[in-house]
């Protein structure tokens, strides 16, 4: 029979860290903990393998798990000196969720397992503290109730109308009533109270009775985690985070150990360094007489952990150093104990009952990309870590928020600060108030920059969450929901600004000074000091830390796979350069006719495009030659000696035609011509499908004179730069071939200006090379016939993409959202390589290009380049380099150094 359950605890344990796999991340750590002799109380995981069966069996347990979950019960009772249901010394268990890679309170957990009218009593006799036992039984009535009565159960209320919601709305009426500060001040009475009503309530809304048999409730509580794994929450964070769904969850039955058994007791959370900074200290919050959910829930302001940790919102708490010094010791301990075993930071979570420790949880901390860079340096200056380990331990993405722009200092001297919170987010964040989830994602589709402010975020909010700019709680502390989760994504966060009265309901934030904002209102967030500001900040660039320029020339000893930049303009392959591009892979000669100082030479194109005679066409090429000529000599120039990939004149000629009256007569007047003539011209270039119409080498074979201006523009840009001393190799890129004869047909025009130009200039040789850009599949298939005449492929998988699908990149927005959410596709192919098609074509080209030209130098120069699975293809593939926008050039050089490592490795 298949194992599914595995043990933990002292002398017990069946599983280790590397087994996260099968036991989650949660069981795997917990497993390894106890192995280290740390104080984790006994416990048992089921395996992610049993969540797929359960699944496969339409949502019933396989065979002989209910067996092993009883064999197993019987040596965590053994262990605890307790039994589970006892009427006399009843053994209490919390049912929590372990996928392999962490999802913050995307799962459900249930604590306090176990506790009905049978094992009350024994509870209250053997620990001597009534109030405790109602306590943690009324805690229990609201999670199980919502967990596995209403969300398990697929049951989907109203608004605010969700039994959890109406219980603490009961709860919090109870303690304004009676005039009760806080949880604790409720006697065992009240909780009492509660309890009855609660479970009145419970049977009232959900139409059956709260179970008061331990077996039933520890059945429940499992199946009730395995269907986590497919809830509305679970769902959106795995498709934000790229984690597969056929993973699943395991499940963590564990002994509970009670952090609200009194001012003796407390429970937290903490990190082994500072997960928003990555400074080398201990950092975390704690609360007395308190269970964990209370912690990250922000109900309550947590304590701070040490002294030196302290911060505005905590700072006139007393530490965890001050009051249980032996305990922090014994804590401070662990935390080496733990970063040593693990070489990493790690986020732990801790009870202590009646002045005992417990550990509950290490993982893999989540960090800001700040932090994470901090780290890695770090570490590998301890001697911790290996430059490889160290490259690693930045994503992609953490690497990408690095770049992003912060609130201009200057403007930020003289803006008024309206509040002030914890930095549990980096960057800054200028948008409109929302105070939910659905207005966020309405912002994001109408592309209008919002910040999320909530009272306190919950794992419901998570698309709303993901959808804005920046995210505002008035509760929270640095452990709380809304910072876990957006630490993992980079996005600018600020949470417990107490200071703030949200009124979600009324849709109004007021702060200390009397303001009032309103959905729509402009705030600015700083999210790296905490800061909230009146209306819009200017933003600006991150200033360069030197430790990037460190890491980023460390990914460069180990990655093979070249990275150029896609520029338009000679700005861009200055910015390009600066974040180390080693040439430009795509400089689209159109873009000048585009944006500021583009009139003259759009005007001089134009009046090449409405041309019909040869002499009228050859007049207006001559007339925009030295545009054309500009842009391209002072791109060389920038590039300083690198490769430049210059790409022929490409997009359908229509969209250059002017649309105003005023623009037509214009542009007829100049060509020579009548208004009806102008229109009678444009109306002939008009196309029913002008992606696959006359554009690209098509142009070129029909006016060869266009082909000939651009060539005569780039080798007269190098000569004269070479006599300047600076030497430009220079690539011309054919875009939109099928055929090698097209390329033929172009390499001869190219070949004769290059005579003229080295008889013009006394020259005797050119350096240049012709390319084409393959973005049709039957270039690709016929890719051992173009490489006779291509001395260099470039993919450009844009159009690649296009036209493997019959997807139109520009109207896809309206299925792939189904597409992606019923599975039909695993990712949107214009922001990853779909490897299976597109991918096959690229390394069919690739592999018959070679055996026709075996120094044939091959990259992709589509908006998948700067990604990074898409760039760990391209090194798989062979490829010589990729190319991608300015700014996600550091994320392709470290996606190709790790695929570099992982190919070694392999």
């Amino acid at each position: 029979m298949k194992k599914y359950v595995y043990l933990f605890g002292k002398g017990m344990t069946d599983g280790n860290a590397s087994m996260k796999e099968l036991l989650g991340g949660k069981g795997a750590n917990l497993a390894e903990m106890a192995n280290l002799g740390l104080p984790v109380p006994a416990g048992f995981t089921i395996t992610t393998e049993c969540c797929v069966e359960y699944f496969k069996n339409n949502g019933k347990n396989p065979d002989g798990l209910d067996e092993q979950v009883a064999e197993a019960l019987k040596s965590v009772e053994a262990l605890m000196g307790m039994k589970y249901g006892d009427a006399e010394n009843p053994l209490l268990v919390s049912c929590r969720s372990g996928a392999r890679s962490s999802m913050p309170g995307m799962m459900e957990t249930v604590l306090n397992v176990g506790l009905s009218t049978v094992t009350i009593p024994g509870l209250v006799k053997r620990t001597g503290n009534e109030r405790f036992v109602y306590d943690a039984y009324r805690r229990l009535i609201m999670m199980y109730s919502d967990v596995v009565m209403e969300k398990a159960e697929n049951i989907e209320p109203a608004e605010g109308q969700g039994i959890r919601k109406q219980l603490d709305a009961m709860l919090e009426s109870y303690k304004e009533e009676h005039g009760y500060a806080g949880d604790t001040d409720l006697t065992a009475e009240d909780l009492k109270y509660l309890c009855g009503v609660f479970k009145q309530k419970v049977a009232e809304v959900l139409g059956r009775e709260f179970p008061d048999d331990a077996a039933e409730q520890m059945r429940g509580a499992i199946g009730a985690v395995f269907k986590s794994w497919n809830g509305k929450k679970a769902v959106s964070y795995r498709r934000i985070e790229g984690i597969p769904d056929d993973w699943g969850t395991a499940v963590n039955v564990q002994s509970m150990v009670f952090g609200n058994m009194g001012e003796s007791s407390a429970t937290g959370v903490a990190f082994t360094r500072n997960p928003a900074t990555g400074d080398n200290k201990f950092y975390g919050e704690w609360l007395v007489n308190a269970q964990g959910e209370d912690v990250v829930a922000g109900t309550r302001t947590p304590n701070p952990l040490n002294d030196e940790t302290k911060n505005g919102q905590n700072e006139h708490l007393p530490s965890m150093q001050e009051i249980l010094p032996g305990i922090y010791k014994e804590l401070s301990d662990i935390r080496c104990k733990l970063e040593n075993h693990y070489r990493d930071m790690l986020d732990i979570e801790f009870t202590i009952q009646e002045k005992k420790l417990y550990m509950l949880q290490c993982r893999v901390g989540k960090r800001t990309g700040t932090a994470a860079l901090t780290m890695a340096m770090d570490m590998l200056e301890e001697g911790r870590i290996t430059e490889p380990e160290a490259i690693f331990r930045i994503t992609p993405a953490q690497l990408d928020e690095l770049l992003h722009p912060i609130l201009n200092p200057t403007a930020e001297k003289v803006a008024t600060k309206v509040a002030e919170g914890l930095p549990a987010g980096p960057g800054g964040a200028v948008g409109r108030i929302v105070f939910n989830s659905e207005e966020a994602v309405k912002c994001r589709e109408q592309k209008i920059a919002c910040i999320l402010v909530r009272e306190e975020t919950n794992p419901e909010d998570v698309e709303g969450m993901r959808a804005a700019d920046g995210i505002l709680t008035a509760r929270g502390g640095m452990t709380s929901h809304a910072a876990l989760v957006c630490r993992g994504w980079g996005k600018c966060c600020i949470v417990g600004a107490g200071t703030l009265k949200i009124d979600e309901t009324a849709g109004t934030v007021l702060t200390p000074g009397g303001t009032v904002y309103k959905a729509g209102d402009v705030i600015s967030l700083n999210g790296t000091k905490g800061f909230v500001y009146n209306g819009a900040v200017d933003m600006i660039d991150a200033s360069e830390n030197p430790r990037f320029q460190k890491f980023m020339l460390m990914l460069d000893k180990y990655r093979t796979l070249g990275v150029r930049a896609n520029a338009d303009t000679p700005a861009d392959a200055i910015q390009a350069a600066k974040f180390g591009a080693e040439g430009i892979g795509l400089f689209r000669t159109e873009h000048m006719f585009y944006g500021s100082g583009a009139e003259k030479p759009l005007f001089a194109l134009r009046k090449m495009i409405l041309s019909t005679t040869l002499a009228e066409r050859v007049a207006a090429v001559n007339e925009l030659f030295p545009f054309v000529k500009k842009d391209i000599k002072a791109t060389l120039k920038a590039m300083a000696g690198k490769p430049v990939t210059i790409r022929f004149l490409d997009p359908p000629l229509h969209e250059f035609i002017p649309h105003t009256r005023e623009q037509q007569q214009e542009l007829a007047q100049s060509i020579g011509i009548s208004h009806e003539e102008f229109l009678k011209r444009a109306e002939a270039l008009k196309e029913s499908n002008p992606m696959m119409g006359h554009r690209g080498v098509r142009l070129g074979v029909t006016y060869p004179e266009i082909s000939a201006m651009q060539a005569r523009a780039i080798l007269e840009s190098a000569v004269e730069l070479r006599s300047e001393g600076l030497y430009c190799p220079v690539e011309m890129m054919i875009p939109v071939t099928c055929d090698p004869k097209e390329l033929r047909d172009q390499k001869a025009i190219i070949s004769r200006v290059a005579e003229e130009v080295k008889a013009a200039y006394n020259v005797i040789d050119l350096d240049y090379m012709v390319g084409t850009m393959i973005e049709i599949p039957r270039a690709a298939i016929r890719a051992g016939y173009m490489a006779e005449e291509a001395e260099f492929f470039s993919f450009g998988t844009n159009d690649l993409t296009q036209m493997t699908f019959g997807f139109s990149r520009d109207d896809i927005g309206g299925f792939i959202g189904d597409y992606l959410r019923k599975g039909i596709l695993e990712a949107d192919p214009f922001q990853t390589i779909d490897q299976d098609g597109v991918g096959w074509l690229i390394e069919h080209a690739v592999t018959e290009g070679r055996k026709t030209r075996p120094n044939l130098k091959a990259g992709i120069c589509g908006e998948q380049g700067g990604e990074a699975k898409s760039v760990a293809f391209c090194h798989k593939m062979g490829l010589s380099y990729v190319s991608c926008s300015p700014f996600r050039v550091p994320i392709a050089r470290l996606a190709a150094a790790q695929g570099a490592i992982l190919a070694k490795k392999q």
